[in-house]
C-alpha cells in the first residue's frame, strides 16, 4: 500500500510540475505590452490591430442587418463614418499617449479641464457625422433591424459605438 501511495504521491508531483512549468513563459518571447501604473504589463492594439476591429465590427453590423438593396445605398456612408470615428479615437490616444511620455500632466486643474473639453469636441464631431450618416439608414430599417442593430452594438460594448447608438436612438438598458 505504502509503495502504490508513494508511486502516487510521486506521480502527482512530477505532473504538477510539469503544468507550472509549462505556464512560464519564454524567456525569448517578446515583450511587446507597456508596463502599466502597477507594474503590470498590458496590450495596447497596433493601428493594423484596430483596423482589423473595425473592419470585424462592420461585417458583424452589416450582416446581422441584412441590408435590402435599397438600405444598401446608404451603408457606405455609415461605414466610413464608422471607420473615420476609429482611426481619429485611435490617433487621440496615441498623441495622449506620446504627450504623457513626453510632458508631465498639467498641475493645473483648469488647464486639464480645457484639454478634456477639446477632446470631447473632437468626438463630438465624430459623432455628429455617424448620426448624420447613419440616420437615412436607420429611418429605413424595419423593427426586427433596429432590435438586431441594438443588439449587434451593445454587444460591442467595448467599442464606444454602443453607447453612442443606445443614446441616439433611445433605447433603455435592461
Amino acid at each position: 500500500m505504502w509503495k502504490t501511495l508513494l508511486a502516487g504521491t510521486t506521480a502527482i508531483a512530477i505532473a504538477g510540475s510539469s503544468v507550472a512549468f509549462a505556464q512560464q513563459p519564454s524567456p525569448q518571447a517578446p515583450q511587446a505590452p507597456q508596463a502599466g501604473a502597477e507594474g503590470r504589463q498590458h496590450w495596447r492594439p497596433s493601428e493594423q490591430d484596430v483596423n482589423a476591429f473595425t473592419d470585424a465590427r462592420i461585417a458583424a453590423i452589416k450582416a446581422g442587418l441584412k441590408l435590402t438593396p435599397d438600405q444598401e445605398k446608404n451603408w457606405p456612408g455609415v461605414e466610413q463614418a464608422i471607420r473615420d470615428l476609429a482611426k481619429d479615437r485611435y490617433e487621440r490616444r496615441t498623441e495622449r499617449r506620446t504627450e504623457r511620455r513626453n510632458e508631465p500632466r498639467p498641475a493645473d486643474p483648469i488647464e486639464r479641464l480645457r484639454s478634456r473639453a477639446d477632446t470631447m469636441t473632437k468626438t463630438a464631431a465624430d459623432l455628429k457625422r455617424l448620426a448624420d450618416a447613419a440616420d437615412p439608414l436607420y429611418q429605413s430599417l424595419n423593427e426586427d433591424q433596429k432590435h438586431r442593430l441594438f443588439f449587434l452594438v451593445r454587444s460591442m460594448r467595448g467599442h464606444h459605438m454602443a453607447m453612442h447608438w443606445r443614446e441616439h436612438h433611445g433605447f433603455d438598458r435592461d
